[in-house]
């Protein structure tokens, strides 16, 4: 009976080893990712405790004489990339000088072993990097994870800041979080057991998963979105680094912690929103003093991706009625 039982629990470990073996994934060298993803916008700039950050420099140029063309920096979510903001970049390119960022271990920036992500550690690698780039004056932007990222940059280095744009952005504590309809791709990475086997396995389908729950539109998820967020993964660090967002602490979201934010706000979300619940817009639009809010039917989690011409062109309006209230106001020399 025993020999009989343990025979069977031998079989049942060495198909899962079996498994595992099979569905291994092993890690994606940068250069081989760069061949790919990389495009004629993509720099990279070394900054300060060894990271290595991909960016892409696109849209209006600066002019020779005249005035400088104002620049707006843009900061994705958590597992995403540059590619995020692609839609935007010909709509605000006219007028902006339009920067994207690869944070550490997402896209194709590279950061140290050993590197602690963290919002904190995030906020300081922009602050490096827009001193490398020797960018003094701009408007931020950033999608979930990465307009975390931007409310504390703008609490942190607020006179740099001309604007600051949040596009359904995390930071509000959710105490009914496991009521929230959270994608099957963070209840899985959050798992303290399954999370580190998963990310070692081909979790193509979680990431599909994942990025469809971002969507109203599950439809507008294809092949090459899931390809590129599963490849990306795959750098080498990056895998420890995303579970690490997933179990790390971070200050959040309150009326007395964003009340001390004065610099122009722009809150924009997805009406569809199935991660960050919509009602957080109000929460940062009535922490916020003088904020605009606007929400979109047509969106979920990401409307920079499936509203771009409405999101885009809410951004060029709210800019434009800012640079206008800069000018009327300006004293008269």
């Amino acid at each position: 009976m025993f020999k009989w039982l343990f025979g069977i629990v031998g079989l049942i470990v060495l198909l899962a080893v079996g498994a595992f073996f099979v569905l291994k994934r092993d890690d994606i060298p940068y250069a081989t990712l760069a061949a790919k993803y990389e495009n004629g916008a993509s720099r990279y700039v070394d900054l300060p405790g060894g990271i290595r950050m991909h960016y892409r420099d696109e849209g209006a140029a600066q002019p020779a004489n005249g005035p400088p063309v104002p620049t707006i920096v843009l900061i994705h979510g958590f597992s995403a990339s540059v590619y995020t903001w692609q839609a935007w970049v010909p709509k605000l390119g006219n007028q902006y000088r339009v920067i994207s960022v690869d944070l550490p271990g997402h896209g194709l920036t590279q950061a140290p072993a050993g590197y602690r992500p963290s919002i904190e550690n995030f906020r300081d690698a922009v602050f490096a990097f827009t001193q490398a780039e020797h960018l003094t004056h701009f408007a931020l932007a950033g999608n979930s994870m990465g307009g975390n990222v931007a409310w504390e940059y703008a609490l942190a280095h607020p006179d740099q800041l001309d604007a600051l744009i949040l596009v359904d952005a995390a930071g509000w504590p959710h105490p009914n979080e496991g009521a929230l309809n959270t994608s099957p791709m963070m209840k899985a990475l959050r798992n303290p057991t399954l999370g580190p086997i998963l990310m070692n396995l081909d979790n193509t389908r979680v990431f599909r998963q994942g990025l469809e729950a971002a969507f109203a539109d599950p439809g507008k998820v294809d092949d090459a979105m899931v390809t590129r967020y599963t490849d990306f993964a795959r750098a080498p660090g990056h895998r420890q680094i995303l579970l690490q967002l997933q179990t790390g602490t971070r200050r959040q979201a309150s009326d007395d912690v964003l009340g001390a934010i004065h610099v122009p706000t722009l809150i924009l979300w997805g009406q569809h929103d199935h991660l960050i619940p919509v009602g957080d817009a109000e929460r940062f639009h009535h922490a916020i003093a003088g904020s605009e809010v606007k929400i979109f039917d047509n969106s979920g989690h990401v409307p920079e991706e499936e509203a771009p011409d409405d999101s885009s062109a809410a951004v060029l309006a709210f800019l434009q009625r800012m640079h206008q209230a800069q000018v009327t106001t300006a004293p008269a020399h």
